[in-house]
């Protein structure tokens, strides 16, 4: 961002129409569609981002071709190799994990690794999952660095936990239908954020893969598949785009997002779906979202499980609700690129609201609010968020705005122009 702050100006009556990146999530399954196809593959409007970045870097030191046109990416699908050095992932828990399912197809041996937040973020079991496919797969820790060795032969029955991150879902099944025998994939109690899950799947279906889902539970996908090549176009990033829908929340009048509609498969999408049951207006149309709020909002309780990225938007927009607002069961938050939960609890405290903080979630009650510096913890979404804070509150500023670079970074630019 050239700064380490950034102050936000407030704002009233919004009437703006804006459009959002692509989205992260669909960008960095079809990456790894991509590589595991037999073909070449273009990507329109992928994210651009750190984390797309990392992605395409780990492809590329696992010697899948990897070329950046403007506004596209150019992907020859081909066996994965061996690299050279540790292939360095920074802080994108996507990209570690997706990669370390696909290095499955590997015939040979990976060392995936990131900075030092990365390192304490669990991948224990998807390691355990891909163990039982018969790939030797560990992390002493039970955080990266994580060695992978395979002979490209993989399958058969396999279990994962559910309630930590769906990533370790999708990456086995991004993975799967390239595997020597048939898949089955067991879960090991709830499995969280279920549409992640979905837009997996249909993606997968997308580019010529079958797999089963048995009620999220059990899922059965036939080897030997290949993925198939082509042109496919990124779906505009719902994630970055309710900051924007918050934003009529918070500041009232009217913001419309274009590119997408809660039809998206991403479930972010159906964010605006919250905002409705706080009080805001939402209408579509055939590629747009549109939400209009006037003065008031009411606090709501919201189990987020199915959108946990969407909590901190949520619990700043919470700060000007009439009644406190309650969000549970997203204790999947902590782990993230940092404790969301806490993160959150505490800089929402120092704009004057009264929190309680719960294992799986927050209950916020607005109070007086007040003007102050907002910390990031280097997690693009906690900056994003509290900027809302600014639309109502003047004198807040924003610190280390440049982590949005990992997801948005432009964000700033087009918040500005609301």
């Amino acid at each position: 961002m050239g700064s380490t702050e950034i102050a936000i100006t407030p704002r009233s009556g919004l009437d703006s129409e804006v459009s959002v990146p692509g989205s992260k999530s669909c960008t960095a399954r079809a990456l790894i569609m991509a590589a595991l196809s037999d073909g070449r593959t273009t990507l329109r409007d992928p994210a651009d981002c750190d984390d797309s970045d990392y992605m395409v870097g780990g492809l590329r030191a696992l010697g899948i071709e990897v070329r950046k046109t403007p506004g596209a990416l150019e992907v020859a699908g081909g066996p994965f190799r061996s690299p050279d050095a540790p292939v360095f992932l920074g802080n994108s828990g996507t990209a570690v994990r997706f990669l370390a399912a696909a290095c499955a197809t590997l015939d040979g041996e990976a060392t995936l690794d990131g900075m030092a937040r990365m390192r304490e973020r669990p991948i224990g079991d998807l390691l355990e999952a891909l163990r039982l496919w018969g790939v030797e797969a560990e992390a002493p820790t039970g955080c990266p660095p994580v060695r992978i060795r395979s002979r490209g032969q993989f399958g058969g029955v396999t279990r994962v936990k559910g309630s930590v991150s769906s990533q370790y879902l999708t990456g086995l099944l991004l993975a799967a239908p390239c595997a020597t025998e048939d898949v089955v994939i067991e879960i090991d109690g709830d499995l969280v954020s279920k549409p992640y899950v979905d837009l997996t799947l249909a993606m997968m279906a997308e580019r010529g893969a079958t797999a089963r889902n048995e009620g999220y539970r059990r899922f059965a996908i036939p080897g030997g598949q290949r993925y198939r090549a082509g042109a496919y176009a990124v779906e505009a990033d719902a994630s970055g785009a309710s900051y924007f829908l918050a934003a009529a929340a918070t500041a009232g009048g009217r913001v419309r997002v274009r590119h997408l509609t809660t039809a998206s498969q991403q479930g972010d999408a159906r964010f605006a779906q919250v905002l409705e049951r706080m009080g805001c207006t939402v209408t579509e149309g055939p590629d747009w979202i549109e939400v209009r709020s006037g003065a008031r909002l009411a606090g709501i309780s919201v189990d987020l499980n199915a959108m946990p990225d969407m909590a901190q938007t949520l619990a700043v927009t919470a700060l000007f609700a009439d009644g406190p607002t309650t969000i549970r069961n997203v204790a999947n938050l902590r782990i993230k690129e940092t404790d969301r939960i806490a993160a959150t609890a505490t800089e929402l405290r120092k704009l004057g609201a009264e929190v309680e903080e719960f294992d799986d979630g927050l209950r916020i009650t607005p109070g007086k609010l007040r003007a102050a510096a907002i910390d990031t913890y280097d997690d693009h979404r906690m900056a994003m968020s509290f900027a809302l804070a600014g639309l109502r509150i003047p004198g807040v500023v924003i610190r280390d705005p440049g982590c949005v670079s990992k997801t948005f970074p432009d964000f700033f630019a087009r918040f500005a122009k609301l």
